[in-house]
Formats: C-alpha cells, structure tokens, sequence
C-alpha cells in the first residue's frame, strides 16, 4: 500500500513540477516572513500570547503568499473572480494556520513546555511543514483546480489520487511517462 501512494505521489510531483518548485520558492520567503515575525512577537510585545503571536505572524505571512501565488506560481491559472479565489485561499490558509497554531496550543498546554525555543519548532517547524503540506494540495484540487483541470497534460492528475477498489489493477496516463500500473491492494 505505502509503495501505491508513493507512486502516485512520485507521478503528482512529475506533472507539477515548476509549480511546486514556485509554491516552495514562495512557501520559504513566506516561512521567513512568518519566523521573523513571530521571534519578533515572541521576544516582544506579545511575549505571554504565544498561540496569538503565531496567528499573526501567520496572517502576514498569508497575505503576502496570496499576492505571490497569484501574480507569479499561479499567474497563467489566475481566477477571473478574484474575490472567489481570494475567499478559498483564505479559507485554506486559515485552515493551514490552525494546524500551525494547534501545534503551538498542544506544545504548550499539552506537554507543557512554554520556552520560545520549544514553542517556536512547534509553530514554525512541525506546524508549518504540516500546513504547507495541506495548502499545496488544498491550492492545487480547490482553489487553482478548475483552470488546470481543463489543460491536457493536467487532466488525469486527479486519478493519481484516486482510491482504487480493492483488489483492482489500473493504469494511470501521464503526459511524462506514458502509464503508471497501480499495485492490487
């Protein structure tokens, strides 16, 4: 089973390649904004609100994510709708930003440990790689999905994703490497 999804993963990653090498270009900028910000917060006006430092620093950091996802990663898959696509992306960062700030909250009240350093790798370490994780899949199938779902080499990408009943065998098209045969589970 871990050998499927890692296939389909690995055939994902190939279609979308310069896409994900832009969103992580733009997730580091926005994970140096957001680090900055909340050491900042944390070693100064809100040295006792932890979960609240985060959430801000989060929010800034979301902003500028937006303008850069939309005027370069995704500017040929830009939404004629900018407040629908700016809604999903916000609703999507939102829920990205309570995974970073629900790290924070059980780092804190959960194992106890209230020190910036542990607070910190909890935010801005294991809450952000998590987050990051569900903003690109969430950008790629929700907010961006329709406009790629209508371009050739992106229309089979969805099945890579696709549950399988058990103990059936398919093959799945990619414009890179002809077919990927899914394992029988």
């Amino acid at each position: 089973m871990f050998e499927r999804i890692s296939r389909k993963l690995v055939g994902l990653i190939s279609l979308l390649w310069r896409e994900v090498a832009k969103f992580g270009v733009v997730g580091g900028i926005a994970f140096i904004i957001d680090s900055g910000i909340y050491v900042w917060l944390l070693h100064g006006p809100m040295s006792d609100s932890q979960v609240k430092a985060k959430i801000i620093a989060g929010i800034v950091a979301t902003l500028f994510s937006w303008v850069a996802n939309r005027y370069w990663t995704f500017r040929h898959r830009r939404q004629a709708n900018v407040a629908r696509e700016l809604v999903m992306f916000l609703i999507m960062n939102a829920i990205g930003l309570g995974i970073a700030a629900a790290c924070v909250w059980f780092t804190k009240y959960v194992l106890n440990m209230t020190d910036p350093t542990s607070v910190f790798i909890a935010g801005s370490v294991v809450g952000l790689v998590l987050g990051t994780i569900f903003r690109f899949f969430a950008y790629r199938f929700w907010v961006f999905g329709a406009e790629m779902d209508q371009e050739e080499k992106f229309a089979h990408d969805h099945e890579l994703l696709a549950h399988h009943e058990k103990g059936a065998s398919s093959q799945v098209a990619t414009p890179d490497t002809g077919t990927i045969p899914t394992v029988k589970s």
